[in-house]
């Protein structure tokens, strides 16, 4: 068993019932204070460790880390590294935040160098993506989204069974929670019309996903398996994938999404480990017909991740619109990583990799307006009275993700923006 999962360990440090950051979950991320320089930090309660100050004090000198690993403003450097490292660091933390270690606990004034409120902190981006995948690996949205657009007898197209599809999108446009949208401006053309126009997107969407982020691949030319992939994989935030629609409709044949992605897809601040997702494994769907032997895999490797997508605006208190699961994800991120690279494609640390829109067997748990509105046919109703086909202005959008058992409750946070006029 992974040391720090033992789901019997408590911490020092105060944990408030149901929070998702009890020491079972040690996340990573990155953080600042005043005018100090970024560092990296993790997490139990609403206490910030600061693992830089951590470092420096000696706390990690038995693991093999490079010099000032954890000094540096993003994850990257720490992602360069290898499981067994990225493993031996979350154990150290666990064991030393154990309510029956008194090594931390009894120097005061270490703790005060290594221990912030959440409440000090202003979070930061944890890792600077290198290079961004989004799939559509959720059989449910594709499809839904084949028989809004297509032939409902025929909604997946003929690859769809056989490959986790996939495009490369655009890895400067990711942001934090926190950091609000402007809605987006491109040509759209409407059936109706016989050209298109230009202005600002009139089907704003959001696109409720799990991204999962890369430590080093292997050079170019060679391939990561399936049975391999999760030793290069270190963990997973919520993420949203925003989508203008209309703009998307128009551009997408031949070559695929394009103005209607790129201009911003925002990430929660915490990246819980894949260690920390284990207990949580489940079955996945069966896959039929049969993948090909390089997609084959053995045990369970969806993960039971519980999502929430909310809606908030300024005289409205967040209400609650979709409830969907990770574990409907009809390709799995291993299968995902060893198609990414089955061609030779090397990865990098900090790329990250989404998992296209997570959506449900029933209308309460689809990932998208788009599908909840079924393409705008039936507006869904806010706590405040009013409709949405697709997102309004001043709409504030919070995905929430959690694990639980009856032992413990993992969680990420939330990731949150608000959707502003057009420039």
């Amino acid at each position: 068993m992974i040391a720090a999962n033992n789901p019997n360990r408590t911490s020092w440090i105060e944990v408030q019932k149901g929070s998702d950051f009890p020491i079972q979950n040690i996340p990573f991320g990155s953080a600042s204070v005043s005018d100090k320089p970024i560092f990296c930090v993790s997490r139990i309660g609403d206490t910030v460790i600061n693992l830089e100050a951590m470092e420096e004090l000696g706390y990690f000198s038995e693991i093999e880390l490079p010099a000032n690993t954890f000094s540096h403003d993003t994850l990257n450097v720490f992602l360069s590294l290898n499981k067994v490292i990225w493993r031996a660091v979350r154990d150290r933390i666990a064991e030393l935040f154990d309510s029956s270690n008194e090594t931390l606990q009894a120097n005061e004034a270490h703790k005060g160098q290594i221990l912030l409120s959440i409440e000090d902190v202003s979070m930061e981006m944890p890792v600077q993506v290198g290079d961004y995948t989004d799939f559509y690996s959720s059989r449910q949205h594709a499809h839904n989204v084949g028989c809004m657009f297509r032939d409902p007898n025929n909604a997946l197209l003929p690859n769809w069974l056989h490959i986790p599809v996939g495009y490369h999108g655009r890895a400067s446009s990711i942001i934090l929670s926190g950091q609000d949208i402007h809605r987006p401006k491109g040509q759209r053309k409407a059936k109706d019309e016989t050209i298109p126009s230009f202005g600002p997107s009139q089907r704003m969407d959001f696109e409720l996903e799990m991204a999962f982020i890369t430590g080093q691949g292997k050079p170019m030319g060679d391939s990561i398996s399936v049975a391999e992939a999760t030793d290069y994989i270190f963990g997973m935030s919520v993420f949203n994938d925003w989508s203008a629609r209309d703009i998307q409709a128009w551009e997408y044949v031949p070559l695929g999404p394009f103005l209607g992605k790129n201009f911003a897809s925002s990430m929660s601040p915490w990246i819980v480990t894949l260690d920390a997702l284990e207990p949580f494994r489940c079955p996945g769907e069966t896959q039929d017909p049969k993948v090909l032997p390089y997609l084959e895999y053995t045990g369970d490797k969806n993960i039971d991740i519980k999502l929430e997508v909310q809606i908030e605006t300024d005289t409205m208190p967040a209400h609650t619109i979709s409830r969907s699961n990770y574990k409907y994800m009809y390709w799995n991120m291993e299968q995902q990583l060893a198609h990414h690279t089955v061609n030779g494609c090397n990865i990098n640390a900090g790329d990250m990799m989404a998992s296209g829109t997570i959506s449900g067997n029933d209308e309460s748990a689809y990932g998208s307006m788009l599908e909840l509105s079924w393409a705008g046919s039936k507006p869904v109703p806010m706590a405040d009275g009013s409709e949405r086909k697709f997102l309004n202005d001043g709409d504030t959008v919070i995905m929430k993700a959690h694990c639980s058992n009856d032992q413990y409750h993992i969680g990420f946070g939330e990731v949150r923006s608000k959707l502003l006029p057009a420039k």
